[in-house]
């Protein structure tokens, strides 16, 4: 029954995707479906873009086993639109064409802005791609009841098969109605599982509220702030601030969001488009809330954590719970739709990603940087595959070392990423006058090393005991992959990547507090210092930028 459910799934946008490739001839259908969609459509296929696995599972697995502290992610995701909406969907859909360097190239010299950008979104978008595939492994390998680390492998390796198959064959107009299709799925289930989960409480939040906390393990505690990120620790409360800078300036930066605003015919038609995606994303999150705390109630957190120590698996078990439990039909049922649905999940997040890297590599640095813009259309898309065949197998690679991480907690990086590399420059573009392309390149460089080097030096990669990670003892197989006895208590993040043993040397989380004032501050710092003079020719393309952004005339 599972498997059948992942394969009707599977053909049907399969089905699609061939479909949409009759339709893709020309590269405005490739990159931007022919800006062919209403508002309604792109608003949906925004809210399925962006409403990921990070979304339905990390979520609800944070919310499961933190609590309180596990829903700042829905309210920095959620938030997080009013920038994009506010700052930056109209302008960019006026000034821009295809991707972000679009923008950046109207008024800077065009080679090195399009090299930085072109460099930040394949950056970004593979944190985010690794992110899915992680979430693509825990649900699949619960679905299949195979735990081993090959499995696991195996199941991101497929994901990515399909995710190249997607974006080479369908373009932009496979990738919108395969999202679309996701968004109304993933809608559907998540309100299913939420009245079901009240129903059990008779429509009582606080009834529900009360049995989480009990079923916790941490009383009263679970229902206020401090468990994920503690009220007496300092270091503590700055990796809270952190996380909610990269979750609400990160949307206005991701490329994959960014790239959506060109599929529409209009300004404003990108404006309600975002409207559209507000309402939707709004009411799912509203849902998170009701299937985290109904996933600690009902499964409890000592199940999810045994199942998944990172929570990945909270929504599938409770679906499964309400469903009658396990060796039941009607848990059986439940835990395969709701699977599936998260797979569609995956499946569309990922093609959108890919779609946004290798539009990046084929229009920003083959076709305006190394052909200087004198490559056709046709060999432009020919690059634009070709890459996302490259992406994607990057991704499958790294996704294999990442599989035992929150994927919530892995989006949040590419999150500050977004922010910190993306945002500034694209703000200091469209808003300032005296800005300059080495801004721009200083921003972009700046702001990704940045937020790449404080991970790699954070408790992510070194998982050492700290005063922000006490010590945790250790499963036999958690204590083979560090390297010591099992039982051992010398560690604070048994997935840590490099080091179990190794305290971090940035004790923060998330790099969003360090990376993004330092994206800011890169940006102006290199628009000051420019020796070039801004000449009336920059001046003249700054005002005609502007002219454009503002009123859309003479956009494409």
């Amino acid at each position: 029954m599972t498997i059948a459910l992942f394969l009707a799934f599977v053909a049907v946008t399969l089905a699609i995707t061939v479909w949409a490739s009759r339709q893709t001839r020309s590269a405005a259908d490739f990159y931007a479906g022919g800006r062919s969609f209403s508002p309604m459509q792109n608003g949906v296929a925004i809210g399925g873009d962006y409403m990921s696995a990070a979304s339905f599972l990390g979520i609800a697995g944070l919310i499961a086993l933190n609590g309180y502290d596990g829903f700042l992610y829905s309210i920095g995701f959620l938030v997080a639109w009013l920038v994009a909406l506010l700052l930056v969907a109209e302008l960019m859909r006026n000034s821009g064409r295809y991707t972000m360097a679009d923008v950046l190239a109207a008024r800077l010299r065009e080679r090195p802005v399009r090299t930085a950008a072109g460099v930040s979104t394949v950056v970004v978008s593979t944190f985010y791609l690794v992110a899915q595939m992680v979430g693509a492994a825990s649900v699949v390998s619960l679905l299949l009841g195979v735990t081993g680390d090959a499995a696991k492998v195996w199941v991101i390796a497929g994901v990515g098969a399909l995710m190249i198959f997607y974006v080479t064959v369908g373009g932009m107009k496979g990738t919108t109605w395969v999202q679309i299709v996701k968004a109304v799925l993933l809608m559907a289930g998540a309100a299913l599982m939420t009245v079901l989960v009240l129903a059990k409480y008779h429509f009582n939040v606080s009834e529900l509220l009360g049995a989480a906390a009990a079923q916790s393990g941490k009383g009263l505690a679970f229902l206020e702030p401090g468990l994920k990120y503690g009220a007496t620790d300092a270091w503590s409360k700055l990796d809270l601030i952190s996380l909610g800078l990269a979750l609400v300036l990160g949307t206005a930066g991701l490329p994959h969001i960014l790239i959506r605003f060109y599929t529409v015919p209009s300004a404003r038609a990108a404006r309600r488009s975002v409207i559209w995606a507000i309402g939707i994303i709004g009411a799912f999150y509203l849902m998170t809330l009701v299937l985290g705390f109904g996933a600690a109630a009902l499964v409890g957190g000592a199940a999810i954590k045994k199942s998944d120590p990172s929570g990945n698996t909270a929504a599938t078990l409770l679906a499964e719970t309400l469903g009658g439990g396990a060796g039941t039909t009607g848990g059986a049922l439940m835990l395969a739709f709701i699977a599936a649905v998260a797979f569609a999940t995956i499946l569309a997040v990922v093609a959108g990603l890919t779609l946004a890297a290798s539009s990046s590599v084929a229009h920003d640095l083959y076709a305006n940087v190394i052909r200087k813009g004198r490559s056709d259309e046709r060999g432009e898309m020919r690059v634009a595959r070709l890459a996302a065949v490259v992406i994607g197998g990057l991704s499958i690679g790294l996704s294999a070392f990442a599989r035992d991480l929150n994927v919530a907690f892995l989006v949040a990086l590419a999150f500050a990423i977004a922010a910190s590399a993306n945002l500034p420059v694209i703000l200091f573009t469209l808003f300032w006058r005296r800005f300059t392309t080495r801004g721009a390149v200083w921003g972009i460089v700046g702001g990704l090393v940045t937020a790449v080097g404080v991970v790699l030096l954070s408790p992510i990669c070194w998982g050492g005991a700290s005063a922000t990670k006490p010590a945790v003892t250790l499963t036999a197989k958690q204590a083979a992959t560090c390297g010591v006895d099992a039982g051992a208590r010398s560690v604070g993040n048994p997935t840590a990547l490099f080091s179990c043993t190794a305290v971090a040397p940035v004790p923060l989380e998330n790099p969003g507090l360090v990376s993004i004032p330092a994206g800011f501050a890169f940006a102006a710092l290199g628009a000051l210092t420019s020796r070039r003079r801004r000449d009336a020719e920059e001046d003249a393309a700054f005002t005609a930028l502007e002219h454009r952004a503002l009123t859309g005339v003479g956009a494409h």
